[in-house]
């Protein structure tokens, strides 16, 4: 069951895992098999293809960089039963590591999958030796997640053009500079059998009930269990994670780091990847060097502000 045909120019994954219940997690990777794993997690309403760049930086660096699609987003498959909590989250993750060996990896996650990797290492049910969380803390802001889930759920009958998809966009993100090229939006839609263009994630997702006061008590005890190396990065134009947030982070888990980058948004990696790159690499130089040695950072590419609706959505 999916969305509908996938458009001319997605591009197809490198990989195929299984996840949990028999559903197939499609994924990308970058960089020599052999060097440290990092598993990069999207956000609600993305798509692996939101890391690409950070991916190209990490395995230019030396390190092994796999971003995948979660259950029901972009190429992997739908639940069958259409369970897309956290918790069914943290086991598809927990299988895919087992499915590559059993390495302990560094986990960077964007809201959505910052929440799983937070809940997968703090609850002991992964053995990580690094954590970035990217834009996402237990203390979020209700109205920034608000305007996620409706932009979200607007047009549930889909597109009538690739011109509607990005004007939906340009209305949500205005800090984003219009695509220049809308074959770019591909990767992010589906053609459904009545012509329209809908999104590539199974509308059951945004059918989950969040409960915020549980969510924010059973994250807050994550990080006040954290040991580990800890990175977060905020945009600092973010209406989901403000500074008040950051600092309830810095808090409870004391020993992390923290970058603000001033000039993005909730994105970050796809408003700076740059910046963003550069922040992940400096801190994993010192935290999980390669062969025990720090490493240099890599080049990374210039800011790129033209990504489709799968590197601008998301829902924590």
């Amino acid at each position: 069951m999916s969305a509908g045909e996938r458009l001319p120019g997605t591009p197809d994954p490198m990989h195929r895992w299984p996840g949990v219940g028999g559903v197939m997690l499609a994924g990308d990777s970058w960089g020599p098999s052999d060097g440290p794993l990092i598993l990069l997690q999207h956000g609600g309403g993305q798509t692996r293809h939101a890391w690409k760049a950070a991916g190209e930086a990490l395995g230019a660096a030396g390190y092994h960089a796999i971003a995948f699609d979660a259950r029901g987003h972009g190429d992997s498959d739908w639940a069958p039963d259409g369970v897309y909590g956290q918790d069914i989250m943290v086991e598809d993750l927990c299988a895919l590591i087992k499915e590559l060996g059993g390495q302990r990896p560094v986990l960077v996650g964007a809201s959505m999958g910052g929440g799983t990797s937070l809940v997968a290492i703090g609850e002991d049910r992964v053995d990580a030796t690094a954590l970035v969380l990217v834009d996402i803390a237990p203390q979020i802001e209700p109205e920034g997640v608000q305007k996620i889930q409706a932009f979200m759920n607007t047009k549930p009958e889909g597109f009538d053009s690739l011109e509607e998809v990005a004007a939906a966009i340009g209305a949500y993100q205005p800090h984003r500079k219009p695509p220049k090229d809308l074959a770019g939006l591909a990767k992010n839609l589906r053609l459904a059998p009545n012509g329209k263009y809908r999104w590539h994630w199974d509308p059951r997702f945004m059918q989950l009930r969040r409960e915020m006061d549980k969510r924010f008590e059973r994250l807050s005890a994550c990080a006040r269990a954290l040991k580990l190396p800890t990175l977060l990065v905020r945009g600092g134009l973010s209406d989901v994670l403000s500074e008040e947030g950051a600092a309830n982070f810095l808090t409870l888990c004391t020993h992390s780091e923290y970058v603000n980058i001033t000039d993005a948004g909730h994105m970050v990696a796809g408003d700076r990847n740059d910046i963003f790159g550069n922040a992940v690499i400096e801190f994993l130089t010192r935290t999980v060097p390669l062969d025990g040695q720090p490493v240099q950072a890599a080049h990374t590419p210039q800011p790129h502000h033209e990504g489709p609706p799968g590197d601008v959505i998301d829902v924590p």
